[in-house]
């Protein structure tokens, strides 16, 4: 009779059980063999599984081996199930005398000499354990913060086989890991707890807007983006402070709430990126990939349609710093993820679907030579025209704010003080963001301005006629599509939440106009051919 042991699998951010059945066949040349789909991860775990009994004092089995991963027609990967697949084997074979064994669900990855290390991803794994009605997950060490994070379920954390054995037979806990600091990935102490960190610390890069000198007019204008949660492009002369400025947004975000860090705190864990011993994410994730990043980078992709930037931004900042040097092809495939905020990956191995629900901040040089309206620009209008066309037109109209970037004198900058702090700006943008919270209240799939459907917009966004003429006079000059309008009347509706007004006035449409810079100055040249 095979022996059955419960285990998890991901695909894209979500979990899925998996059942490992073991059987021995008495009579046949002695092997292992694992079925079921599993990647190479998995069929090496034979080798690995050999090794550890042996090295544990259990004896290895002289018949022919049967390990199979049910859902045998679903495509399996990752070396996580090493634990469940020996515990399974050693139960079989009459080494070991587990109690309740179907309680259990196992998590971990085997060494040769019996520890056990850490895991990608074991924050889907336990969630959907829960969904599934198992009681308590066994884990490795080094996953404990991160499992433990997960609430309404039992987590047991072992560094070892022989630990492992010891839980499922009498049901103590050992006070393992801790005696072990490599089977925790020497996790001690190398993180501190995200809710005793300052404010500005907590936007995770330790930075202040109280460095900025000379950009108020600039800071403003994030403000107002951070605020509704808008796209913001700055466009300015090398040296005058864009990356600068772009590296201090995730300080003025709002803190995340649970939802959000366990989305985020998902997919790092998936892709890998999570370090060891680090439970949930509290830091907005701040993502500012190089211009050469490959188009399945970006977006995401590989042999099993892993997330890319735009997924691992999710809740945060995705910063483009010289915006032109990207690639045309790889900057119109964010197009789909910053409208919908998901992103779908289709490869041969299945499909998958991540969220994408950045805030999407780009940095950009006015003209080829980087100087343009200065007289050190030697830029005609033709080259400047075609510079800025490296970026298409609907990717520009998915741009809230486009702001040009003042020039900054530094000899002037001893003399001048900063006119906002972090934590100042913070204020102001939850402020606004609870307003939006509650209009929002009966809509999960929407949090701030930037997201309103087009029925939300004609609901909040009412303009009266003044403020309508202001806004058609601008659409008729500058040439603004539908799709611009609706965006000029989100920021609109944000301006007017960071004043705690009800109605959009007069002077948000004139704030939110002047927030256009890029179009006013392509206006002004004159393209020969």
């Amino acid at each position: 009779m095979a022996i059955v042991v419960k285990s998890m699998a991901t695909s894209g951010v979500d979990g899925f059980m998996v059942e490992i059945e073991a059987s021995t066949i008495r009579g046949q040349q002695q092997g292992m063999f694992i079925i079921g789909l599993p990647d190479q991860a998995i069929k090496e775990a034979g080798e690995r599984i050999q090794a550890a009994i042996e090295s544990c004092g259990y004896d290895i089995p002289k018949d022919k081996v049967i390990i199979s991963l049910a859902p045998g027609d679903k495509k399996k990967r990752g070396s996580h199930f090493d634990l469940g697949m020996i515990i399974a084997l050693l139960y079989q074979t009459d080494q070991i005398a587990p109690k309740n064994l179907n309680e259990y669900a196992f998590i971990g990855e085997l060494s040769l000499d019996g520890r056990i290390r850490p895991c990608t991803g074991v924050l889907s794994m336990i969630t959907e354990a829960r969904k599934c009605g198992v009681s308590s997950v066994i884990v490795p060490y080094g996953n404990r913060q991160e499992a433990e994070s997960v609430s309404g379920i039992n987590i047991y954390p072992v560094s070892t086989l022989s630990d492992t054995v010891k839980l499922l037979e009498s049901g103590v806990l050992m006070d393992s890991g801790a005696n072990d600091k490599d089977s925790s990935g020497g996790m001690e102490g190398s993180n501190r707890d995200a809710s005793n960190l300052t404010d500005t610390e907590s936007a995770g890069i330790g930075m202040d807007f109280s460095d900025v000198k000379g950009q108020d007019e600039l800071i403003e204008a994030i403000m107002l983006g951070a605020a509704g949660g808008h796209n913001i492009l700055m466009i300015g002369e090398p040296g005058c402070g864009k990356t600068m400025i772009a590296q201090r947004i995730p300080t003025i975000l709002p803190r995340m709430t649970e939802k959000e860090s366990l989305e985020v705190t998902k997919i790092h864990s998936i892709s890998g990126l999570l370090d060891a011993g680090e439970g949930l994410i509290k830091m907005r994730p701040f993502r500012a990939p190089h211009h050469n990043v490959s188009l399945n980078a970006l977006i995401g992709g590989g042999s099993y349609a892993q997330p890319g930037e735009v997924s691992l931004s999710h809740n945060g900042v995705l910063f483009l710093d010289e915006l032109a040097e990207f690639s045309r092809s790889t900057l119109d495939a964010l197009r789909q993820p910053m409208e919908d905020k998901r992103v779908t990956i289709s490869r041969v191995n299945g499909t998958n679907s991540y969220p994408a629900n950045f805030m999407f901040v780009a940095a950009m040089n006015p003209c080829p030579c980087g100087y343009y309206p200065s007289k050190k620009c030697r830029c005609t209008d033709y080259e400047i025209i075609h510079y800025r066309g490296k970026i298409s037109g609907p990717i520009l109209e998915r741009i809230d704010i486009q702001k040009s970037v003042a020039h900054v004198d530094y000899f002037d900058l001893d003399s001048q003080k900063s006119s906002f702090t972090s934590a100042q700006l913070r204020e102001k943008v939850e402020k606004a963001r609870k307003i939006q919270q509650e209009r929002f209240r009966n809509d999960d799939q929407v949090n701030c301005n930037a997201q309103m459907t087009t029925t939300m917009i004609q609901k909040y966004c009412k303009l009266n006629e003044e403020c309508t003429g202001i806004l058609k006079r601008a659409s008729e000059k500058f040439g603004y599509s539908a799709r611009v309008i609706h965006k000029l009347l989100r920021l609109a509706r944000t301006s007017a939440d960071l004043d705690g007004s009800e109605n959009i006035r007069r002077e948000d449409i004139v704030r939110v106009l002047g927030c256009r810079d890029l179009d006013v100055s392509s206006s002004q040249m004159y393209a020969i051919a």
